[in-house]
């Protein structure tokens, strides 16, 4: 087997972290970046290769096996970009006008890669009264489907944003197509960037092994203290949120207290983390769905709203904020070495991983 076809069955088959060992394979992954018949025409003709008999998905392997400079790639890459860039910026101020008009980020309970399952599960197979689903539909699928679709609508525009600041920096090679499990290249380094918030799950697991409750046991005990009464049959999520609001929004001297030790006890794990952030790191490596698992290289770009982590969404449009922490990180990203980035983690299929992975904390106090 040639070595590109190598390179092409592992990265088809998700192996990357097989495929990112391999000598050659960011040259390769490149290449794939600009795998349209177009591009690569284009860049034939800049590295002065002759292209003319090469048909369909044979064109790509040619050029590989060309061997053009990388160097050259790199710049015929840069310059795609930047193209392809000036016409999102000539809109950027105007599209992040529009994220602000989101005020309540929702999935509606329906979320993502559910939501067929959700309105099978949940309508057509509990319903048999054909009135009963219009009514349903118009009261609830509705509403549920208008949260799904503005919160999908948000993270997509907001993840083009803040890639974009990652790509308009001198030491990032963008994609330009795409390309599975990769959106960049910092110094040579090809990563997959993960926008998230700080885990509820991490927060517990951390709570657990400082010997403390969770925050909802906090929460509903607290609320017992203070007498308030509340619908005990609520989804987990649905019920913190309301125990946490009503507590906010309690007028008494002990409410605002526990509200203090309760903002100091996160922020204390939340500094931990950052200071010490590969176990953080390997959680949510570790925490992937089977469905979704890969080892590819990841950077997490985590966003806190340390005065309320469930207002963290709303940083995605920051873009000041957001633009001048990752630069900051991106110009210094030459003093990090190999052994700083790799990451160990395990797998439910009984194998041990080893990635390059980091994480930026983007702070709003």
């Amino acid at each position: 087997m040639s070595e590109f076809s190598q390179f092409k069955r592992l990265y088809e088959s998700n192996k990357f972290d097989v495929l990112l060992k391999k000598e050659g394979s960011i040259y390769w992954l490149k290449l794939r970046s600009i795998s349209r018949k177009q591009l690569l025409v284009e860049f034939c003709r800049l590295a002065n290769i002759d292209c003319s008999n090469i048909r369909g998905s044979a064109l790509l392997e040619y050029v590989y096996k060309s061997k053009p400079k990388e160097e050259l790639l790199d710049r015929f890459i840069a310059q795609e970009y930047i193209e392809e860039r000036a016409k999102r910026k000539a809109n950027e101020n105007t599209l992040v006008s529009e994220l602000y008009k989101l005020k309540v980020f929702d999935w509606g309970g329906l979320y993502q890669n559910n939501l067929e399952r959700a309105i099978v599960d949940n309508y057509i197979k509990k319903i048999s009264s054909f009135d009963l689903l219009n009514k349903k539909i118009e009261n609830e699928i509705h509403s549920s489907m208008r949260g799904y679709v503005q919160s999908s609508w948000y993270n997509h525009w907001t993840s083009i944003l803040i890639e974009d600041i990652f790509k308009d920096h001198k030491k990032v090679i963008p994609t330009v197509g795409l390309i599975k499990k990769v959106d960049f290249f910092i110094d040579n380094i090809p990563f997959d960037l993960k926008v998230t918030y700080f885990p509820d799950g991490f927060m517990a697991m951390a709570r657990k092994e400082d010997g403390l409750p969770t925050e909802l046991q906090v929460l509903k005990r607290f609320a017992k203290t203070l007498g308030i009464n509340y619908n005990r049959n609520q989804k987990d999520k649905v019920l913190f949120a309301e125990l946490l609001a009503r507590i906010e929004e309690s007028q008494k001297s002990e409410a605002k207290r526990f509200l203090n030790e309760f903002q100091k006890t996160r922020c204390s794990i939340i500094q931990k983390t950052i200071k010490k952030p590969k176990k953080l790191i390997k959680w949510l490596y570790e925490e992937q769905g089977e469905r979704r698992f890969d080892a590819a290289n990841r950077l997490f770009l985590v966003l806190i709203d340390k005065n309320s982590l469930e207002e963290s969404w709303k940083m995605k449009r920051n873009i000041d904020l957001l633009r001048d922490t990752i630069n900051s990180y991106l110009n210094q990203f030459n003093n990090k070495s190999v052994n700083n980035l790799t990451i160990e983690f395990d797998w439910m299929d009984g194998k041990k991983y080893a990635v390059l992975s980091d994480a930026i904390f983007v702070l709003k106090k």
